[in-house]
Formats: structure tokens, C-alpha cells, sequence
């Protein structure tokens, strides 16, 4: 396994489970890729967008450092409104990337590219009572089918205005969901990246979107939880740092056992992920999760105690993915 190989980097979505892997992303793109320079489309979704485009900072560890500093570091009050967490991810994003959005998108090697949904029908409307029954709606149409789940809202790509996506075809939909594609660029990054990770009822839905279809857009997860995409349409292996050895479709399958990614679409994607040993030995015998916010309801010091600790072990896992490329282990490689 060479980095050489590998054009092209999945993030899914999934919040705080990202930090969980942190020493994995700084070995990845601080070191592994690095090696051996060339062009890799990095594809992210809510929280890995976000990892991505610290990534795509010219000094990625440190970037992917103060990322997960900065999401730990989040405090809020019970319930908060789903005005005061978007007014506090705007503030972290301008944290982090506000002045180098240049930077971001005139990378040397890499191509960013950002997912999130845009709404249809009953999610035209900002309020919250629309949001609350068209995602309601939504929901059951999902479990009747996924493709359903395609009256309700549409997958849109931001994507590097240099290159686009290898499997995307202007003639033809690859599901049944209609992609619509907008160039990213200094006035929209900020906006994609926020409205990427807006969780329904959780953040608002982001509207006025430079450049993008009129319209309000939210966490792309919900069509693209762990990109379930057809890879094996792009030249090359994809490399897919991940928190779970399965691949779940959309946000809204996670509690639908049946609904588990398979087929030719994975034909060619290394993915890479914690054990369940690794998992046991954590201080909760799991990854961060976006629940801890309300399990340490009144503790952010012991919740943010927790997600340092995870993080810090995460160092393990740049360990075992730095002894595997150098001495591969076929015993250690399952098929999907």
C-alpha cells in the first residue's frame, strides 16, 4: 500500500466521532500523502469537511490540531436554541478559516469538496415547524425507501472550482437523488462548511448561498452519512479514514440494520478504522459522540476531559497505520 495509489479521500459525516480519529488524519495527511505528492479529491460531509479543509491548510497537523481543539472547547446551555449552536459554528468556522479560504482552495495537491442537501417541497421553508414535518416526512418516506428520501431534498457538491469530482457525469444521475454542483470560492466556502454540518432542528438550515440554487440547505449527512458514492468510477484506489467498518448511506438509515452500503461501489475503497479492541480501551469503550452533550449535561469539563483523552489515543491508531504501510498484514484486511 502506497500513497500513490490513493486519489481520492472520503470523510463521512458523524460530529464529534471525527475527533475519535484525529491521530489517523494528522499521520495521513501530515506525513503519508505528503510522500508522495499528486492530486487527491477530498471528499467531505459535515465533520469531515470540516477536517478536510483544516487538511488543506499549509500546515495540515497543526490545522487538524486546533480544529479538534476548537470543537472540544464547545459549550452550551441545556437545550440550546438551534439559533445559538449555528451562531456558535459560525464563530468556530470563522475561527479557524475566516482569511484563508485562498489558502484552502488554491491547495497544490488537493481538491476539496463539500456535501450538503438542499431542500424540496416542505423544506422551502425556514421556520421551524416546516423543518420539523418535512424531515418527519421525509424520515418515513426513507424507510419505505431511500430513494423516496429524494422528494424531500437534493445532494449538492461544492466543489473545487479546478477540478470536479472523477465520478460525476453531467449526463446521468448515479441514484436517485439530483446533484446539483457549484464552484467553491472564497464568498461560499465559509457558508458550504457551515451548512454541511447543520443537523436539522439542531442549526438552522443556511439560506443565500453564493452562487448556489435559491433555496435552504442543511447537514449533508442526511443523503450522505458515510458516502456511499460511486468510487469505483475514479481512477485509482480511494483511501477511506473512518470511525466504524461499515458504510451506512444516509443519516436517516443508521437505525435500519438492512440499509448497509455494498456492490461495485466500493470495488476499490481501502477503508480504514478503529477495532473493537481499540474501542474497549477508550474511557467509554467509544468514540466522542454528539449525545455527550447532553450525558454531561452541566460537565463540559469532564465531557471535554473525555474527548481530549480519545483524542490523545488516537495516536495509537497513526501507530498501527504507520507499522501496517510499512509492513502490510493481510491477516489484518477484511473484505466490505
Amino acid at each position: 500500500m502506497v500513497p500513490s495509489d490513493f486519489g481520492v479521500v472520503p470523510g463521512a459525516a458523524g460530529g464529534p466521532k471525527g475527533l475519535g480519529i484525529a491521530g489517523l488524519d494528522r499521520a495521513i495527511f501530515g506525513e503519508w500523502l505528503p510522500s508522495a505528492p499528486g492530486v487527491r479529491h477530498l471528499v467531505g460531509s459535515s465533520i469531515g469537511a470540516w477536517r478536510f479543509a483544516a487538511a488543506c491548510l499549509a500546515d495540515p497537523v497543526a490545522a487538524l490540531r486546533e480544529f479538534t481543539e476548537a470543537y472540544t472547547e464547545q459549550r452550551y446551555p441545556p437545550r440550546p436554541s438551534a439559533r445559538l449552536v449555528s451562531q456558535s459554528a459560525r464563530a468556530m468556522l470563522a475561527r479557524l478559516f475566516a482569511g484563508r479560504e485562498d489558502e484552502i482552495l488554491s491547495h497544490p495537491h488537493y481538491r476539496l469538496h463539500i456535501l450538503a442537501v438542499r431542500g424540496r417541497w416542505p423544506l422551502t421553508h425556514a421556520s421551524r415547524a416546516a423543518t420539523a414535518a418535512g424531515f418527519g416526512m421525509a424520515a418515513m418516506a426513507n424507510v419505505v425507501g431511500r430513494r423516496h428520501l429524494a422528494r424531500f431534498i437534493d445532494r449538492t457538491i461544492f466543489h473545487d472550482p479546478r477540478e470536479r469530482l472523477p465520478f460525476l457525469d453531467e449526463d446521468r444521475r448515479f441514484d436517485a437523488f439530483h446533484t446539483h454542483t457549484v464552484a467553491l470560492d472564497r464568498a461560499n466556502l465559509g457558508e458550504a462548511l457551515l451548512a454541511s454540518a447543520s443537523i436539522p432542528l439542531v442549526l438552522e438550515g443556511v439560506a443565500d448561498i453564493p452562487r448556489a440554487p435559491e433555496g435552504i440547505y442543511w447537514d449533508g449527512g442526511i443523503i450522505d452519512y458515510h458516502l456511499h458514492l460511486p468510487w469505483h468510477r475514479a481512477e485509482g484506489l480511494v483511501l477511506y479514514p473512518h470511525f466504524v467498518d461499515r458504510i451506512v448511506p444516509g443519516w436517516l438509515d443508521k437505525g435500519l440494520p438492512w440499509r448497509r452500503a455494498r456492490g461495485e461501489w466500493l470495488d476499490n475503497v481501502v477503508l480504514i478504522a478503529p477495532s473493537k479492541e481499540y474501542l474497549a480501551k477508550l474511557p467509554h469503550g467509544t468514540l466522542p459522540d454528539r449525545r455527550d452533550f447532553g450525558r454531561c449535561d452541566g460537565d463540559d469539563a469532564g465531557r471535554m476531559k473525555y474527548w481530549r483523552a480519545a483524542i490523545a489515543e488516537s495516536d495509537r491508531l497513526a501507530e498501527a497505520f504507520h507499522e501496517f504501510v510499512r509492513r502490510p498484514d493481510p491477516s489484518r484486511v477484511l473484505a466490505l
